[in-house]
């Protein structure tokens, strides 16, 4: 399920880049996609980097991948082990509603990103999201869990008062919204409910197949629907 808008990064070859927060790699995937890159997958979880090193196994015995390296590493996004300036395309999608400290680790990105480059961001919006909270305490009490809900506006002064300027953005995933309120309303624990099983499966069936007809519904309602709230910024 990719997030970021890749055409917006402004990639050429031999570009660094990195994925903070991989998760399970889709985004790093994605950066490995473009030709000559160098990129690197990071996460604070370990187990998660196990499964994005064997999807870009597969990837690569497909011949998918067209960077010219890529590397996986475990870390914590507000005490980065890297030099100033050291990327020129920074993708941290789905993170930082998770992190007490979002200050520090906004200033970590800014600060290891290249002058004049690109910074990618995203969170879930306001309004789905706090139906999320409203609907289940255990969605965001639980551990790794949301600690905050961002507004649109305030974040963009939040992340520009690091020295970056805000340029772009857009909602995405519409049609998980609908998804994380019916796993919240049944609990987001269960694993038995066969409503939520079934929409799951609607998922991953569209993140296969990738039929037109449904990416068409999901760019038509994103605008009001998008759980996810995507933001570009170029360093000053």
């Amino acid at each position: 399920m990719i997030t970021i808008d890749f055409r917006k990064l402004d990639i050429l070859p031999g570009d660094k880049i990195l994925d903070i927060g991989c998760g399970e790699g889709r985004h790093t995937i994605k950066a490995c996609r473009q030709n000559g890159t160098i990129c690197v997958g990071a996460d604070f979880i370990f187990k998660t980097l196990i499964e994005t090193k064997k999807k870009l196994a597969f990837h690569k015995s497909i011949n998918d991948l067209k960077c010219k390296s890529v590397d996986l590493s475990c870390m914590d996004l507000t005490k980065l082990p890297f030099k100033n300036s050291s990327f020129d395309s920074i993708i941290c999608s789905e993170v930082l509603e998770h992190i007490m400290d979002d200050a520090m680790a906004i200033s970590e990105l800014v600060r290891i990103l290249k002058s004049g480059k690109i910074l990618a961001i995203s969170v879930p919006r306001f309004w789905p999201e706090k139906i999320c909270w409203l609907l289940s305490d255990e969605y965001f009490n639980a551990n790794m869990g949301h600690v905050r809900i961002y507004k649109k506006k305030s974040l963009i002064n939040k992340i520009e008062s690091f020295g970056v300027k805000h340029y772009a953005s857009h909602y995405a995933h519409s049609l998980h919204a609908p998804f994380w309120w019916l796993k919240c309303l049944v609990g987001p624990g269960r694993t038995d409910s066969k409503l939520v099983n079934l929409y799951h499966r609607l998922l991953v069936w569209d993140l296969m197949k990738k039929p037109k007809f449904t990416a068409s519904i999901d760019k038509l309602l994103n605008p009001v629907l998008g759980k996810s709230l995507v933001l570009y910024f170029k360093k000053l």
